[in-house]
């Protein structure tokens, strides 16, 4: 056991260095029931493992499962091929897998060496099989050795959440980049072009200067410059310049998220975990009772139980609104109302988690879409979030800051269609409206 790893690895009732319960990334203040520190909230991750390998980007949303009065179905019998089980046959056997594969991503990740995408590919299943060990440990907490269980959690949040900042950096920069282009309509054929006609218009006004300087007042010169106006030209300085401001804030924000990730690597606290996920691999922390349950009594209560505080915390939010495309909802820049829609998405992942534990061969349509829905608004929220940090950079040009105001406008729209996705895939279908 290498120094420093004594501390998670051993036993149960000895501590760890740093603070119990932190989390990397994520939205503590005013969880749901259930939600704590359950699974880490890994930004940028929405087919990052969460998914099954036939998953891709976010697509058309379907309807599934759901009942004819728009009430949650609950989870179907998932306890039918678990009856040859005991419950520490079935959780053992499943920790023990993710815990091979946090492993090997871990051997990988130090094997790519100066390879960046192989490394950041490394880190992503790494951080796929910590959100699993965590998710399990969590929702079949009683059935687990509590104290040790808990502190696993604990450090695999903050090794989680340390390993996706960096991630969290690159994409953000790189959604609203995209999102300036689209926004200003700025591609390279009309940047040379409107390159190209700044040039001809500097030409044109050069060559008649001596005479407009003779022929007008300074008066007669306002005018005409205040007459002539090229919005384009201003739309586009101002994405310019707003551009070059977020990347140079996003950029330093992901180096010093990568000097973090290294930093953390090398300590002392993550050989702890190393330490203790190598044990779990071999050894479950289980209770006694485990072994004595069968898994179709013991597993199925408790991944319904996880359904339905999911459940609970759908039925707070307003899809009654967010159904009505366009309604401006979303709008408004406040954490508060972003915060119970990110606490869902986590509940997601644990019943998600949860049903691969006791029925590995089947899935959920509707969680996974209902997921990359939330996936969307929550890097929708934080772009937009990043936006408006940005236009409180102090000194900036005005054509800057408006700029930077579309693009937040922008990204909050993108709140309220993930909004509205959401409730296309939660809740059935319904005619269309007339009129």
């Amino acid at each position: 056991m290498t120094p420093g790893g004594a501390g998670v690895a051993q036993r149960h009732d000895q501590s760890t260095g740093g603070p119990a319960g932190l989390l990397g990334i994520g939205y503590e203040p005013g969880r749901a029931p259930g939600a704590r520190a359950a699974v880490v909230d890994g930004p940028y991750g929405g087919n990052d493992g969460m998914y099954g390998p036939d998953d891709t980007a976010y697509g058309p949303v379907t309807a599934a499962r759901t009942g004819d009065d728009g009430a949650d179905p609950g989870t179907p019998d998932l306890g039918a091929e678990l009856a040859s089980h005991t419950a520490e046959e079935v959780l053992a056997d499943y920790l023990h897998q993710q815990s091979a594969d946090f492993l090997r991503s871990l051997r990988l990740h130090r094997e790519s060496g100066s390879d960046a995408e192989g490394a950041g590919e490394a880190a992503r299943q790494l951080r796929r099989a910590a959100r699993r060990i965590s998710a399990t440990l969590h929702t079949f907490r009683p059935l687990t050795e509590e104290d040790w269980a808990d502190q696993l959690r604990s450090e695999l949040g903050w090794l989680s959440g340390t390993l996706a900042r960096e991630q969290a950096c690159a994409a953000r920069r790189e959604r609203l980049m995209t999102a300036l282009q689209r926004l200003t309509g700025r591609g390279p054929e009309r940047s040379d072009r409107i390159g190209r006609g700044e040039r001809g218009k500097r030409s044109d006004r050069t060559a008649t200067s001596s005479t407009a300087a003779a022929a007008s007042s300074p008066s007669a010169s306002s005018s005409t410059s205040s007459s002539d106006p090229d919005p384009d030209g201003a739309l586009s300085a101002g994405a310019a310049r707003a551009g070059a401001l977020l990347d140079r804030q996003l950029t330093l924000a992901r180096t010093r998220a990568h000097s973090a990730a290294l930093q953390a690597l090398g300590s002392s606290r993550f050989h702890a975990v190393a330490d203790s996920v190598a044990v779990l691999a071999s050894e479950a922390p289980l209770d006694r009772t485990a072994a004595e349950l069968p898994a179709d009594e013991a597993l199925p209560p408790l991944a319904e139980q996880a359904h339905r505080r999911l459940a609970e915390a759908v039925a707070a939010l307003p899809l009654s609104r967010a159904g009505y495309p366009y309604n401006a909802a979303a709008l408004a820049a406040d954490q508060r109302q972003d915060t119970p829609w990110h606490q869902v998405r986590m509940l997601v992942r644990l019943s998600r988690y949860a049903r691969e534990v006791i029925a590995p061969e089947t899935s959920d349509l509707r969680l996974a879409e209902a997921g990359r829905a939330l996936e969307w608004h929550r890097d929708a929220a934080e772009a937009a979030a990043a936006a408006a940090a940005a236009a409180r950079t102090p000194r900036i040009a005005p054509a800057t800051a408006y700029a930077l105001g579309v693009l937040h406008a922008d990204q909050r729209h993108e709140v309220e269609a993930a909004r509205f996705a959401f409730g296309r895939v939660w809740l059935p279908r319904t005619p269309d409206r007339k009129g």
